[in-house]
């Protein structure tokens, strides 16, 4: 079943997570366990990201296949188009539209950063739109698109990255996963600009728990993910060094952010796991007590 018809057969909010493949065998072993932790949730759908000008075609499939065969769970394949050409790009689809994956994530992706010399196909797409361009009249998958509540890192302005995301919809692209945020008023505000817009397809947020002080640093300024004030304070307040409140605090602030945004009606939750059970999982488990999921 494809993502848009789950919200089309139940009105209840669709609870999924982003995966990622495992880079050493001691990342594998974690990422089994999550797996295991996620599976008896019974998510609606679980999502695997792409590398980089395909550094981890191989491992993405892989994973893809594993949790569809193996774990018997509805799987997103995200896709990104930097550097591959035509016959790459249509390669890769058809591998996972053969293993039975129905919704696809169309982005456009980074170069390498392990790779330096990395030279891009000539006849690669420029951008996220464009692919999904590409996919719409060949395919029949349900495409998702990725959308930034603060706006992409690289976008000229917020109203400008509203246009591009506007031209992906316009493109064929059937929902928006965004990108996390810290405030709740960012997602609103973005989805009311996205609806003035004429954006009218369902806008799904990602949620990401604090995980640590360093990835939380490092993630927000990779991907523009503003920390909030109250973060930086509540996080001064904690004994320095000790994980395990910090891990608690990152709970409590997700739960009262998917508090928010359940009770404003969106379609479901996408949690950004990095691959971790420890916090998504009580996170769920607590919002199906309270009768939120």
């Amino acid at each position: 079943m494809k993502v848009t018809e789950l919200w089309k057969s139940s009105k209840k909010p669709t609870v999924s997570f982003e995966l990622f493949p495992a880079r050493s065998a001691k990342a594998a072993e974690g990422l089994e366990k999550t797996i295991d932790e996620i599976a008896a949730l019974k998510p609606d759908f679980v999502s695997v990201t792409f590398g980089a000008g395909g550094s981890t075609r191989e491992g993405s499939y892989n994973l893809v296949k594993k949790l569809i065969k193996d774990k018997g769970l509805r799987t997103v394949a995200y896709f990104t188009c930097y550097g591959l050409g035509p016959s790459d790009i249509k390669a890769v689809l058809d591998s996972y539209r053969d293993l039975g994956v129905e919704t696809i994530l169309a982005a456009r992706g980074d170069p390498p950063h392990d790779q330096p010399d990395f030279k891009p196909h000539p006849e690669s797409l420029a951008h996220a739109s464009d692919l999904v361009a590409f996919v719409r009249p060949r395919y029949d998958f349900c495409i998702a698109a990725a959308g930034y509540p603060e706006k992409h890192i690289e976008a000229q302005s917020p109203e400008k990255d509203r246009e591009y995301l506007k031209l992906k919809v316009e493109n064929g692209a059937d929902f928006v996963v965004t990108n996390y945020f810290y405030d709740n008023k960012s997602f609103f505000e973005f989805e009311d600009h996205c609806r003035k817009l004429g954006i009218k397809v369902p806008l799904l947020p990602g949620v990401m728990p604090i995980y640590s002080v360093k990835m939380m640093e490092n993630l927000a300024a990779l991907c523009g993910a503003t920390i909030s004030q109250e973060i930086r304070d509540g996080i001064a307040k904690l004994p320095a060094g000790d994980a395990g409140t910090l891990q608690a605090f990152g709970v409590d602030f997700a739960l009262d952010q998917c508090r928010g945004l359940l009770k404003h009606g969106v379609p479901g939750l996408h949690f950004y796991t990095m691959d971790r059970s420890a916090a998504v999982v009580p996170i769920v488990r607590r919002l199906r007590d309270e009768g939120l999921l």
